[in-house]
């Protein structure tokens, strides 16, 4: 079986620790058999022969801006098959105000106006990236709330309650772009979550396989 290829780009606000989180995502990967490259810059977004020989992208970078060559590039490789997947910050409140970008992840960050503990509820019982896990979790952190393309496949939603108004909210979904698949989770503030929550980090590492290039 041919070794699978991935490319971690971190950087970004530093809140939200991209180095560490690159770590922890680069370890999951590696132990699942994947080559990992992890990059502290979006250089390897300028080159479009260097992209498409991967299966997988994660981007790790909070914020920041993508010059018009990088995000056409990076385009280019999910239409063209390579997987996208990322987490929280890192993917979700990438790149503010780049449409093309903001519709290939599927949604937006806006903000997190509540902090807490709050329920997570799966809404896909027979996927393989939720397979077995708990109907219902706790979890505490930061609760995203975001603009959401309505064609993505809702993995797990929570209920957003907010100014005494209520909505579910989704926060796990998985969708395609072209040729590739893209996953994402707004879960995954801090990197201590990752150890609080293995169940969680168990379903991220699932997600990333399924969005690596078959």
């Amino acid at each position: 079986m041919k070794t699978k290829n991935a490319l971690i780009f971190w950087g970004g606000w530093d809140g939200h620790q991209p180095e560490k989180m690159a770590s922890i995502f680069a370890e999951d990967l590696e132990t699942n058999g994947f080559n990992v490259h992890s990059e502290n810059s979006l250089l390897p977004l300028e080159d479009p022969s260097l992209l498409s020989g991967f299966d997988l992208i994660i981007p790790c970078w909070t914020m920041g801006t993508l010059t018009d060559t990088q995000g056409k590039n990076l385009q280019g490789a999910v239409l063209s098959g390579t997987g996208l997947a990322g987490t929280h910050g890192g993917m979700g409140d990438a790149f503010r105000g780049n449409l093309h970008y903001e519709w290939m992840v599927g949604g937006m960050f806006v903000g997190h106006p509540y902090c807490g503990e709050y329920t997570v509820r799966l809404t896909a019982e027979c996927d393989p990236i939720t397979n077995g896990m708990a109907q219902e979790f706790k979890y505490c952190s930061e609760q995203y709330y975001m603009l959401v393309d309505t064609g993505i496949t809702v993995l797990a939603e929570a209920l957003y309650t907010y100014e005494n108004r209520r909505c579910v909210m989704p926060v796990v979904w998985k969708k395609t772009w072209g040729q590739g698949r893209v996953f994402y989770s707004a879960l995954g503030h801090s990197p201590d979550e990752y150890y609080e929550y293995p169940h969680v980090r168990e379903m991220h590492t699932r997600g990333f396989l399924w969005a690596a290039r078959d």
